[in-house]
């Protein structure tokens, strides 16, 4: 029996299930079926269907908003980074140029105490001729030192100038991250709100036909996906890293979807597949886009346990393969960490962690 004759919604008892499927890839969960109802669901009604759709807008738009927080975060963290390193630069900078002057200040007041003649005038006033030479080469020495004192001088007032033209700019970057970091945050409350607010307008009996809408419309997209034969197709064993990661996923089954959240009390989509590989030992990017960007594609027939699935055309979202057809997925605000049918959603494509 296929993932797809199951319900979907019933997969959450599949917490060991999901790491077992591992060594033998297209294992049935096993699950018992789903008991029929004694009454017959009547068919929806057009705008509960509505509903359900714009359900899906808000939320999608929200995962994309939730996305573009996620990288401003990421952005805002690694430019702090490079601020900090700079700042350590410019102290070490700073030091150098005290010193460097302090020694400039050592050879003027040493050119002082002769009375402010210069070593090549001292030397060439004495009769002696033994003098006459050590004094040739002090003062070449002292050329050379003072020339290489003052060049050293400069160089380092162009390096603290440089840095701190970098960290400026720098600076000027991580107002930019936080300000689009604060535009996504808003996005995603506006659009939260708005579906929260939707469906709180729905009486009791509309909210559960609501919710069957949605678990219909995933069955009958998983049954689309394993209808065109793929599962039969596909018979990738994960590697030693999948299988930590998948653990690592299946462990967090139950806990809240919470977006910009990377554990470990609550997740997001990318915020729970990161994670997942950085607890395997092999750290990925954090956002679903940059993960689709950035990781090696394969095709949807060689994927195996571990690897990642990007869904929608903007690769808004991102759910972790664990082999016979499901995923672990963080869903969506209101929901939790759950296993559903690796065909559920439209798929852009499969990346590998760890190819």
């Amino acid at each position: 029996m296929g993932w797809g004759k199951r319900s979907i919604l019933s997969a959450a008892v599949t917490v060991v299930c999901a790491v077992t499927v591992l060594a033998a890839p297209g294992t049935a969960f096993a699950i018992p079926a789903p008991t029929p109802s004694t009454s017959p669901t009547p068919p929806p009604s057009k705008d509960l269907e509505q509903v359900r759709e714009k359900l899906d807008t808000l939320y999608h738009d929200a995962a994309v908003a939730t996305d573009a927080y996620n990288a401003a975060e990421e952005k805002a963290k690694q430019q702090s980074a490079q601020i900090v390193a700079l700042a350590k630069k410019i102290d070490e900078g700073q030091q150098k140029l005290a010193k460097l002057k302090d020694q400039a200040g050592a050879a003027a007041r040493a050119q002082y105490r002769t009375g402010g003649i210069p070593p090549t005038a001292q030397f060439l006033l004495s009769d002696d001729p033994g003098q006459v030479l050590d004094g040739a080469g002090l003062v070449l020495q002292g050329q050379r030192a003072t020339k290489s004192l003052m060049s050293e001088l400069a160089s380092t007032q162009d390096q603290l100038q440089a840095y701190a033209d970098d960290a400026t700019a720098q600076w000027t970057k991580l107002d930019g991250e936080r300000k689009a970091k604060a535009t996504a945050k808003k996005k995603i409350e506006q659009q939260i709100a708005a579906a929260e607010k939707l469906e709180s307008e729905l009486e009791k009996k509309d909210r559960e036909r609501l919710a069957k809408l949605e678990e219909q419309a995933a069955l009958k997209a998983q049954t689309d996906w394993l209808d065109t034969g793929i599962l039969k197709k596909i018979h990738g064993k994960a590697s030693a890293e999948g299988e930590k990661a998948v653990a690592f996923a299946s462990a967090q089954l139950g806990k809240p979807y919470v977006w910009g959240a990377e554990g470990p009390k609550s997740y997001d989509c990318s915020g729970l597949t990161s994670q997942a590989w950085a607890a395997a030992g092999h750290p990925i990017p954090r956002t679903s886009q940059e993960q689709w960007k950035q990781l090696k594609r394969v095709a949807v027939k060689d994927m195996r346990p571990g690897d990642l699935i990007i869904y929608f055309d903007d690769a808004s979202h991102v759910a972790i393969y664990v082999g016979d057809g499901a995923i672990i997925q963080a869903p969506r605000p209101g929901r939790t960490v759950t296993v559903a049918g690796a065909g559920s959603m439209p798929i852009l494509g499969v990346v590998r962690p760890d190819a």
